[in-house]
């Protein structure tokens, strides 16, 4: 089949990244991929970087007319078999450059951000009337698409992210590799948090979680993996000032990384204090890892997150839970050790990549023949 991807956000982050798996996994299995990206973006650059066919769109909100035209174009030239767009907004160049076009190819829309604005008006009604199936990344943004959109219930599905388990396999990957390059001992507690510098990630209670167990425990390191979210520098700055304010000389930033796999094969604990998180990619990673971890009690986590067999749970923005619960994991390694076995076990079985893949290959082929 020939596919045409859109994501036209200007940040980067798991939705951006998880984008680019999706055409690598679809081009695998011997479809044709294009995307349409923002301009200038990084998931633009990335794209191209990785050999990806990328057309820019420079369309970020809801009325671009030239752009529209241009799509059209490109439409009617490709003569794309089914859409899929990662970013509701993109529907908004998306339909009508296909209602334009004449074109009556299945769009598809992966719901990946929550939205607290009901679109149930005439316009909105008109747009999504061509979605042709919603994906919910979980069921927290199941429920929200059928409360804020037109999106007939039935034609939502449930359909989580997915990660490479094969690639994201302990198995596969040297403890010592990441240990060795910032000096942390194999006897040392090693705690992470992988996660864009954006507020709502959890920063705050994870700085506040360390100054409390630096003071009940000792021969224990922190490891703060990510770089700050678009126009959030400053937002970043203050976080590792409030880490140098209490004096958490453990506590090691490292900016964003590639080597994701590498990152988590250090750990001994991860930690997900995210407010309100659709899913959590960077999660299902550490389950995949066998790494033991505490999340927050929220939204999405709770699909991925199951407390007291993978993970431990905390109450959301409470920073004194959280170092309860990462006390508990540092004080018992025989519970760490079961909640490595079964976080492997559980990612493999509901996260694995190649499923899923073939699940949204089974819904393209079921649309396509109609």
């Amino acid at each position: 089949m020939r596919i045409l991807y859109s994501c036209l956000s200007r940040s980067w982050g798991g939705m951006e990244m998880y984008t680019l798996t999706c055409m690598h996994q679809l081009i695998a299995r011997g479809h044709q991929v294009d995307l349409l990206a923002y301009p200038d973006s990084k998931l633009f650059h990335e794209a191209g970087q990785q050999k990806l066919s990328v057309y820019p769109v420079k369309a970020s909100g809801y009325f671009h007319p030239a752009e529209i035209f241009k799509l059209t174009r490109l439409l009617k030239k490709n003569r794309y078999d089914l859409l899929h767009t990662q970013a509701s907004k993109d529907l908004w160049v998306l339909v009508p450059a296909l209602r334009i076009a004449g074109i009556s190819s299945p769009l598809y829309l992966t719901k990946q951000v929550g939205s607290f604005i009901v679109k149930k008006d005439a316009l909105h009604r008109w747009i999504y009337s061509r979605v042709t199936r919603a994906f919910a990344i979980s069921r927290v943004i199941e429920k929200n698409l059928a409360d804020t959109t037109p999106v007939n219930p039935e034609r939502i599905d449930l359909l989580h992210n997915a990660i490479d388990t094969a690639h994201f396999d302990p198995a596969k990957a040297d403890r010592s590799l990441l240990r060795k390059e910032f000096s942390i001992a194999d006897d040392e507690i090693l705690i992470g948090m992988l996660a864009r510098f954006s507020k709502g990630k959890g920063h705050e209670e994870m700085i506040h979680a360390a100054g409390i167990l630096n003071k009940k425990h000792r021969g224990i390191k922190y490891l703060i993996v990510g770089e700050a979210s678009k126009g959030e520098d400053d937002y970043a700055e203050g976080i590792k000032k409030l880490a140098r304010d209490a004096e958490l000389q453990n506590m090691i930033f490292t900016g964003f990384r590639k080597d994701v796999r590498t990152v988590l094969a250090a750990l001994d604990i991860f930690v997900f204090p995210s407010h309100n998180e659709a899913f959590g990619i960077a999660l299902a990673e550490a389950l995949s890892m066998g790494v033991p971890s505490v999340c927050s009690n929220s939204d999405g986590i709770l699909d991925i997150a199951v407390d007291g067999e993978t993970s431990l749970l905390f109450q959301v923005k409470d920073g004194d839970d959280l170092a309860a619960k990462i006390s508990r994991l540092v004080d018992d390694k025989e519970l760490r050790s079961r909640m490595s076995t079964a976080s492997r076990a559980r990612a493999v079985t509901h996260f694995d990549l190649s499923v899923l893949t073939g699940r949204v290959i089974d819904f393209y082929n079921k649309d396509v023949k109609k």
